[in-house]
């Protein structure tokens, strides 16, 4: 078996990548859904956040206010770290259970992670991978289609590392500068890439 993770740059191309290996066949995880379900009413980081910033930063129903959450950590860069302390670790944990559960020797798991280099987790998987795309403007739009202003967005990606620093970092880099169906072509190749290192 052969497990892969899966990073990238905000609004880079990742979600759609993974997309595209889960129907190449590869197995895949998300961290972003892992988290979001940990966020719901009486999860374990809505939890941390009621514990860490005050009940006010959770929802009636008892979920994180996730919204308001976004707004604390990507202004202020000890809340940042505060709540990657405490929700990492848990976070972690889920993922690496999910890649050493028992499977089919012949397969290949895939995880994406968005702060993958930043937490310092590539040890943990066999390869290491990353999309990116050359164009700023376009991760600001794809960013604003999300409702997000500018200046949030540029927040956002400012709290990650350089597109310079994940590509030296990762095993393979991916550009994606050109669309979904020349992204489709790349997962397949990158897939057949990483079968390849069994022979």
């Amino acid at each position: 078996m052969i497990c892969l993770a899966l990073t990238g740059g905000i609004a880079c191309g990742k979600s759609e990548l993974g997309r595209w290996l889960g129907l190449a066949g590869a197995e895949t995880v998300d961290a972003d859904v892992v988290v979001g379900r940990l966020h719901g009413p009486g999860g374990q980081a809505a939890e941390i956040v009621a514990a860490e910033f005050g009940r006010e930063y959770l929802l009636p129903g008892g979920a994180t206010d996730k919204a308001r959450l976004s707004r604390l950590v990507f202004s202020d860069a000890d809340a940042r770290r505060r709540l990657e302390g405490a929700l990492h670790p848990i976070v972690r944990k889920w993922l690496l259970d999910w890649k050493n559960r028992p499977g089919d020797p012949s397969s290949v798991r895939v995880a994406q992670i968005p702060l993958l280099f930043e937490s310092a987790w590539s040890c943990d998987w066999d390869f290491t991978a990353t999309v990116e795309t050359s164009s700023a403007e376009s991760r600001l739009a794809r960013l604003a289609a999300r409702g997000l202003s500018r200046a949030e967005a540029e927040a956002r990606i400012r709290s990650q590392l350089s597109a310079s620093e994940r590509a030296a970092r990762a095993d393979f880099v991916i550009w994606n500068d050109s669309g979904k169906e020349p992204l489709r072509t790349l997962a397949t190749l990158l897939l057949q890439s990483l079968k390849n290192q069994r022979k």
